[in-house]
């Protein structure tokens, strides 16, 4: 049988989905149409399926083609984890083969990298991010003052979210924004300077950057008796926390830091779900509501464009709202990576949205959090990581003693 010719990048099918999903993405977070979810999302799956050979491959294997299937759910996802070597340690190949053939997860190389890094692909992915970072980031400013505790974008390329952070300042920051790390390392200098000229301008701030940044600079001050004030409206917004990786405290102990050594309430620590794989940032729900009067549970809301079920590690059906285990992205802004994408994040399904609960710990047979905190680089960069904020952040007393 002749494989189908696979399309050029700028082909009309591709042109017109980005297109439509455009104007989904443009109708506003409130308008939920499932039927027009589902259409588009049967075809990003023939896209895929007719130009990548090894994907088309694998559903094959499955039985499925755009022929076949009739669901969002039942397009088959691409793992964002390295899922063929987790199934050959863990089973017989035959039993190895049959559990990915039920599970409906494949693996690709170079999964990680864009399909069509084409001007369409990034309109579509900027304009879906900007309306969630409007609505759960910045409902109630225009612009802000930034501080980023993350590296410059030219030091990380490859860094997605220092490069999405960068677009978020110049759509939402001040002039006098700024990133904290450098090729010269993390200018705490600055960022003590900022903090204190903010509590006596009234200006106020927000904070961006990765949980373990944040977390060590707030021991730090609890350990040296330093605590800020900072104006009403301002804000934290962390990423990489609460995934078993990143901080050494739960989320709840990183708010009663955030309001003793920053002043900055529960209802403006925003956590940020950012997926080297997924195009869509995902975040708290908490400053949205809060604003409009509304109490409600803390959660990660799916936007129009987005789907996000949860699956059993053991046998990938999906599970009951409440339940953890793994989460599922099927995102229409996705193209460039996979309509569908496998993570290995565990978290449970609300009645509105999904709550992340930590790591798999890759275990197929007793599976469960991975609750030792790591960074994402591995136990070695764990331990560089550890041994250089340790140094950096045992020099604030001195340092905060010199900032007028």
């Amino acid at each position: 049988m002749k494989e189908p010719a696979m399309p050029d990048p700028s082909s009309a099918l591709m042109n017109h989905y980005d297109e439509d999903v455009i104007a989904f993405v443009n109708q506003g977070i409130e308008v939920r149409d499932e039927l027009r979810f589902n259409e588009l999302a049967l075809r990003a799956f023939e896209i895929q399926y007719q130009s990548r050979e090894a994907y088309r491959k694998y559903c094959r294997s499955m039985n499925a083609s755009p022929e076949t299937i009739n669901r969002w759910e039942e397009i088959p996802a691409v793992s964002s984890f390295a899922f063929r070597k987790l199934l050959f340690t863990s089973y017989q190949s035959k039993e190895a083969e049959e559990v990915q053939i039920r599970s409906r997860v494949v693996e690709l190389r170079h999964k990680r990298g864009p399909f069509f890094p084409d001007k369409d692909i990034r309109t579509l992915v900027a304009s879906a991010n900007r309306s969630m970072e409007k609505t759960y980031v910045f409902p109630d400013v225009e612009t802000i003052k930034m501080l980023f505790m993350v590296p410059v974008p030219i030091m990380a390329p490859g860094m997605v979210m220092a490069s999405g952070l960068e677009q978020i300042r110049q759509q939402f920051g001040t002039d006098d924004s700024r990133f904290l790390i450098s090729f010269r390392g993390l200018d705490l200098k600055r960022l003590i300077s900022a903090l204190r000229h903010a509590e006596k301008t009234g200006q106020p701030l927000a904070l961006l950057g990765a949980t373990w940044g944040f977390d060590y600079f707030l021991d730090s001050c609890k350990r040296e008796g330093i605590r800020f004030r900072l104006p009403a409206g301002s804000r934290i917004v962390d990423s990489g926390g609460y995934v078993g990786r990143y901080v050494k405290c739960t989320k709840e102990e990183f708010f009663g830091k955030c309001m003793e050594v920053l002043g900055i309430g529960e209802d403006y620590c925003i956590n940020a779900l950012w997926l080297c794989e997924s195009s869509t940032v995902y975040f708290d729900n908490v400053l949205r509501y809060s604003l409009s009067g509304i109490r409600r549970e803390r959660y990660k809301e799916i936007p129009p464009w987005s789907r996000t079920i949860v699956v059993d590690p053991l046998d990938f059906r999906r599970l009951p709202k409440g339940k953890i285990g793994l989460l599922r992205h099927c995102d229409l802004t996705n193209r460039a990576m996979a309509i569908t994408v496998q993570t290995d994040k565990m978290g449970y399904e609300t009645e509105d949205g999904f709550e992340v609960a930590g790591k798999w710990n890759h275990d197929m047979h007793n599976p469960g959090i991975e609750w030792l905190p790591r960074h994402p680089g591995g136990k070695i960069v764990s331990s560089v990581m550890d041994t250089f904020l340790g140094w950096k952040f045992s020099r604030i007393g001195k340092i905060y003693s010199s900032v007028e």
